[in-house]
């Protein structure tokens, strides 16, 4: 009698132990994370209102270079020659204005990107491990790493809250 006790005793032991053993695991999306945050939000209006003047002027040469192009299907039948060659070079010089326009863009926003990332590492580490202390998660993985999960684990939002509290 005694051993039969002492037997389911110790199975309601273990099987505590084994529930307090369960792992509690979340998924973040670093990426979002961090450009969801209202520090990202800020950054990217500050970014679009540099370079507002680069865009209008793109916008532009978009719109000379549309009515060049119309104009040299339109009248290509009355165009002469240097006509014809005249348009061409235009269209050719605003497509490399346009480009030039859109590396100097592209590069500039792919600096602040990373530079933001740079700055903002540590308050992401922070931010991820409050919210792995306060769920009390035993196992948190990168959305990026993961085949597969159940939005029920995604913590991505928790980890922008936080970081927003953290940043403010």
């Amino acid at each position: 009698m005694i051993a039969k006790v002492l037997a389911v005793a110790g199975l309601v032991l273990t099987s505590g132990v084994a529930l307090a053993q369960q792992p509690v695991i979340g998924v973040v999306n670093l990426e979002q994370a961090l450009f969801n945050s209202q520090a990202a939000q800020e950054q990217q209006a500050q970014i679009q209102e540099e370079f507002r003047d680069d865009q209008q002027r793109a916008e532009r040469l978009n719109g000379e270079l549309r009515e060049l192009v119309e104009r040299a299907q339109r009248d290509e039948s009355i165009m002469s020659d240097s006509e014809k060659r005249k348009i061409n070079s235009d269209a050719q010089e605003k497509q490399v204005q346009l480009q030039m326009i859109s590396e100097r863009v592209q590069g500039a926003l792919q600096e602040r990107n990373q530079a933001f990332i740079d700055s903002m590492r540590q308050n992401l580490g922070a931010a991820i491990q409050a919210v792995v202390q306060e769920g009390g998660y035993t196992i948190v993985l990168n959305a990026d790493s993961v085949a597969f999960f159940d939005n029920t684990y995604d913590i991505t939002g928790k980890v922008t809250a936080k970081l927003n509290e953290l940043t403010r």
